[in-house]
């Protein structure tokens, strides 16, 4: 059996020291989860249960890589975020066990047409123009669970043209990253080469072309992107 088109190209992210890349299946991102950033952006950080949005698998972006400014925007934000990917399938995961599924950790960038997310919540609209456009999920090489220490408590940052602009530690997120695994695992069936961003701390504001957005994470690579 044949395709009456030509599938599309996998969808990958690199891989700390290997050759071999890390398939990419779907990105799952957690809304608001900094108390901090809630705020900013006028919500209550109260831990009620997380909610998610989706960004479609070729949205990665691999580190180094020049993004081109979206369409129909002139208020595009960056969101500093830690990545977790998932290695094995998980559905209904406890607390004990959430971390056996994951793969690794990176450092990814939730880059969002803020505008036009703005006006999808005024209407109450899908998200899916503001979050879920080409380019928008930038993604340094994944590091293996078993070489990184104490992500619980890694500092997060990211500068723009070398002025911090966001600094905070992943010891802040209102749910943490097994919790995160158990409530998204209750909801679908992570499967291996699900991405799931897990917020971004408060700081978040807008880049123009021309500028060098960098995110980092204490342990994991960190991730350039320049925006064109």
């Amino acid at each position: 059996m044949g395709f009456v088109i030509d599938p599309p190209k996998q969808a990958s992210v690199a891989v700390h020291n290997s050759e071999d890349r890390f398939p990419v299946r779907r990105i799952f991102c957690v809304g608001r989860n900094y108390a901090a950033h809630a705020r900013e952006m006028g919500h209550d950080p109260d831990r009620e249960l997380p909610f998610y949005f989706t960004k479609p698998a070729d949205a990665v972006v691999d580190n180094g890589t020049e993004v081109p400014y979206p369409p129909e925007t002139g208020n595009l934000h960056y969101e500093a975020e830690l990545v977790v990917a998932i290695g094995r399938e998980c559905k209904d995961a406890t607390l004990e066990k959430a971390l056996d599924h994951v793969f690794g950790y990176a450092v990814g960038n939730d880059l969002t047409r803020r505008d036009l997310q703005s006006e999808a919540k005024n209407k109450g609209r899908p998200w899916d123009t503001g979050k879920a456009f080409d380019h928008s999920a930038p993604c340094a090489e994944i590091h293996a669970i078993d070489q990184v220490d104490n992500i619980e408590n890694a500092r997060i940052w990211l500068s723009v043209n070398g002025d911090i602009k966001q600094d905070s530690n992943i010891n802040k997120l209102i749910w943490s990253v097994p919790e995160v695994i158990v409530n998204l695992s209750g909801l679908f069936t992570l499967k291996p080469g699900d991405l799931i961003y897990t917020g971004t701390p408060e700081g978040v504001g807008p880049v123009v072309p021309g500028d060098v957005i960098k995110v980092g994470i204490d342990g994991l690579t960190e991730l350039e992107t320049k925006i064109v």
